[in-house]
């Protein structure tokens, strides 16, 4: 299988989901806005406020997997460690399994899908890297000592309105309180996602073997295997989606992933 062009990649659920998604709004809206103030005409705030949201919508594209990118699961924690550990070891069964075929047709269809399933081992250790930024960032949010002065000042105010200062406190705790459940909820969701994307992974590796053997369609492995990488490359474009909404809270990276 050829590797996915521009095209392939620029059709696909991330990009349509950015070029509706309400952040990709307000970019156009916020660039044309700023572009009138300076006193430039409607006209070029709006192709402003265009590049602004094009913009978005081009860093949704899924990038083609590097070759000679490096991955070392060994360098995150538990549950994310294993989660690239099993996607590179049904990889290297799916490697065996083509090795020892016969040369020919099947065999050069077989080795293709090997190669799209590398992109979907180098997404799976996009994502896992980000996970684990985000379970370090919660580690470092003492999101205890906040509920409790959270509460100690609710009690001090009872039914009264809290002067400006506190409630601008109480403001502020609520919203690091709201940010680190947000991003609990992304960690758990993701975990929960390539754990079942995981186990697609062996999955693929055992209907690879089937037709390997001339029983099973290389057809449906093919839309298959494509169907894994989408998926994985969905999740990921989530992820970094969590990252500019939450890059303001202490410990999470403001640009991922890192270079």
């Amino acid at each position: 299988m050829a590797r996915p062009s521009f095209r392939d990649r620029f059709l696909t659920p991330p990009v349509a989901r950015a070029i509706m998604s309400p952040l990709g709004i307000v970019l156009f809206g916020a660039a044309s806005a700023g572009a009138i103030l300076v006193g430039a005409p409607i006209a070029v705030a709006a192709g402003v406020g265009v590049l602004a949201w094009g913009g978005r919508v081009f860093s949704a594209v899924p990038r083609a997997a590097k070759r000679g990118d490096r991955i070392e699961p060994f360098t995150l924690s538990d549950p994310w460690r294993s989660y690239v550990v099993g996607a590179q070891q049904s990889k290297e069964r799916f490697d065996r399994m083509v090795h020892d075929m016969a040369s020919g047709p099947l065999k050069d269809r077989l080795s293709d899908l090997a190669s799209r399933l590398d992109d979907g081992v180098a997404e799976s250790w996009r994502i896992a890297r980000r996970g684990n930024d985000i379970s370090g960032a919660l580690a470092r949010l003492d999101t205890v000592s906040a509920q409790a002065e959270l509460a100690e000042l609710r009690a001090a105010t009872g039914n009264a309105i809290p002067e400006r200062s506190m409630a601008k406190t109480i403001e502020a705790l609520e919203a690091q309180i709201a940010s680190a459940n947000r991003l609990q909820r992304t960690a758990d969701d993701a975990q929960s996602r390539l754990r079942l994307l995981d186990a697609r992974f062996d999955e693929l590796v055992a209907r690879g073997v089937e037709v390997s053997i001339g029983s099973g369609d290389t057809d449906v492995l093919g839309n298959d295997v494509d169907g894994l990488v989408t998926e994985l490359e969905s999740l990921r474009m989530a992820l970094e989606e969590t990252n500019a909404a939450e890059g303001g809270i202490e410990g999470l990276p403001g640009t991922w992933p890192p270079s």
